[in-house]
């Protein structure tokens, strides 16, 4: 299990970029959050198994359709153990 912070920027706010990431987290197992940052950003917290985790950062890379993401910003840091993955409102 490893655990990612990925900051996301780009035109991500306003195309579902939350709602879309929660249902590939659950998909991939990837437990943690999400959520709207004020400067039209999101922030993202997972925890999950490797591969899954590559995938999902993968997927952070594109988003959902409407999204264009500009740049991710990932940082590593200690497990947290989050028992499921929500979206979060600031």
């Amino acid at each position: 299990m490893i655990h990612k912070e990925i900051l996301v920027k780009g035109k991500v706010q306003g195309v579902y970029f939350r709602a879309t990431a929660k249902s590939v987290a659950d998909r991939l197992g990837i437990h943690g959050t999400v959520k709207n940052t004020l400067d039209g950003e999101v922030s993202i917290i997972a925890e999950g198994p490797g591969e899954a985790m590559e995938e999902f950062i993968s997927w952070c890379e594109q988003g959902p359709p409407g999204a264009r993401v500009t740049g991710l910003v990932i940082t590593d840091g200690p497990l947290r153990h989050y028992a499921d993955f929500n979206i979060l409102r600031r």
